[in-house]
């Protein structure tokens, strides 16, 4: 934990998210996997089901938070993705009041970062070179389906 910050980064939950990521790409899906974590306690997981599920919603943090199933706070949780979250996601970060968010990787999508510093939310990049790596991989040999992802025409 961050003497500074009061908020602690798990190396082991962004090793999980890689391996969630993981997952999704070995079933031809988009390479992002997400942790919910209440210190190393692990509440929900998820990877992006967009492509497995035929669901345009089903992000890698959704699913992580639909499996998490209903809190009635979460407070104290860090939520942990292997890439930047989109709008969509980082808008609900800010609607369940999760105050810690734990991001993989940015290179290949700069996500919201700011959106999310700007409404009281802490977050950790920690430039994770296998995260980096394998959404690179995914991104030049799926592009259209990157694109559709992160609704580029």
């Amino acid at each position: 934990m961050s003497a500074a910050t009061g908020f602690e980064v798990r190396p082991e939950l962004v090793a999980r998210c890689y391996e969630l990521a993981r997952q999704s790409y070995d079933e031809g899906g988009l390479p992002i996997g997400s942790v919910l974590a209440r210190g190393a306690e692990v509440i929900g997981e998820g990877h992006n089901q967009r492509v497995q599920q035929g669901d345009p919603i089903a992000h890698g943090e959704m699913d992580c938070l639909r499996n998490a199933g209903r809190q009635a706070s979460y407070a104290g949780m860090t939520l942990y993705t292997s890439l930047s979250p989109c709008m969509m996601c980082a808008g609900t970060i800010v609607q369940f009041g999760i105050r810690h968010v734990v991001i993989a990787e940015n290179a290949n999508f700069g996500g919201n970062e700011d959106f999310l510093r700007e409404r009281g939310v802490h977050v950790d990049i920690v430039d994770d070179p296998a995260c980096t790596a394998l959404m690179a991989r995914f991104i030049a040999e799926q592009p259209a389906l990157w694109h559709e992802d992160i609704a580029v025409d």
